[in-house]
């Protein structure tokens, strides 16, 4: 019965972020994760930049507490949850803390907000600071000199990349969790899974770079995040063909994707995108800056456009179209598993 309970919080909660987002009066746990890794990296490079083995195991350290202390914490609401016979208040942290888990309204909003600034606004210099702000808000790369087209191009890898780690990827664990504790309370279940991969998700993306000091510090980080995006990114290439005007080319899309995407040093962000980039018809890839260092990525889809705030539209639209794709094949998946055991 608890298990039931917890598939209708989850859908509860997709629901919640999807209306609301993020309520400003809570304490996101994003927050707190992002203030302990600062902390601890922050000692770690201000004394010991210089030394590579103490960076690596300094940030294995951060990675793995992190990551701990997240599985335990959410770990033990369900315990409780489940064993004090559905609380109320450990159901509403489970709820609140699920929903903190995705973020669809968020990523969708920024994205869309910085789309049609450039497209409704007159592009003047305080326009295009303003626009630049927000971009950088999104991306880890140096947007400063950038011109609109890579701004729009930067939002929208931004956009695609991380309906990965911010949607897909939390949505995938989470409903594993949920699978888990049919078979036993005892297993990792969603609450503990969704704020594990949270943390995951938010150690790579605040040292999982692959230059300076961070390449050491921030390696365990990266490595880890492959590992558990690795499954959601192959479930978004083979799913959203599915729900776009594009799926009977289903073979050569998911075909061309995978042959662009794996061009990228990260397994998962290059899919991802590419994905994206085939069913939208537009060109990703190219030169960007990182600190002071000009990067290559590779170009994806060639042949596409440039991105623009209709393709901004259009990706918004596949993203919101394939979590309720993912919603149903869980619905499915979970009468299945009930009847079964």
């Amino acid at each position: 019965m608890a298990e039931i309970n917890l598939f209708l919080i989850f859908l509860g909660s997709i629901g919640f972020d999807l209306l609301i987002g993020d309520p400003r009066f809570l304490i996101h746990p994003v927050q707190i994760i992002g203030f302990y890794i600062k902390k601890i990296s922050d000692y770690l490079i201000h004394n010991f930049r210089k030394n590579k083995n103490i960076l690596f195991w300094g940030g294995s350290f951060v990675a793995i507490s992190t990551i701990g202390i997240s599985f335990s914490l959410g770990k033990l609401i369900e315990l409780y949850y489940v064993q004090s016979k559905n609380d109320f208040l450990s159901g509403l942290l489970i709820f609140f803390g699920l929903a903190s888990c995705i973020a669809t309204k968020g990523l969708i909003s920024s994205v869309k907000e910085i789309a049609e600034l450039i497209e409704s606004k007159e592009i003047n210099d305080q326009n295009k600071s303003i626009i630049k702000e927000k971009v950088q808000r999104i991306v880890s790369r140096d947007v400063r000199s950038s011109s609109i087209k890579h701004l729009l191009r930067s939002s929208t890898e931004s956009l695609t990349e991380n309906s990965v780690d911010g949607i897909f990827g939390p949505l995938f664990w989470i409903f594993i969790g949920i699978v888990f504790m049919k078979f036993s309370v005892f297993l990792p279940g969603p609450l503990s899974l969704g704020f594990s991969y949270k943390a995951i998700s938010t150690l790579d993306s605040m040292i999982g770079y692959k230059y300076d000091y961070f390449r050491y510090l921030g390696f365990f980080s990266a490595k880890i995040e492959d590992i558990f995006t690795f499954i959601p990114s192959r479930l978004v290439l083979i799913t959203l063909p599915l729900v776009s005007d594009k799926v009977n080319e289903y073979i050569s899309i998911i075909k061309n994707s995978y042959l662009d995407g794996r061009k990228y040093d990260s397994p998962n962000a290059g899919i991802s995108e590419a994905i994206f980039a085939y069913i939208s018809g537009i060109k990703l890839g190219g030169k960007s800056k990182y600190k002071n260092k000009i990067i290559e990525k590779p170009i994806i889809n060639a042949t596409g456009d440039y991105c623009n705030q209709e393709k901004i539209k259009l990706i918004c639209q596949l993203i919101l179209r394939l979590q309720l794709l993912w919603i149903i094949i869980f619905v499915l998946i979970f009468s299945i598993v009930s009847n079964l055991i």
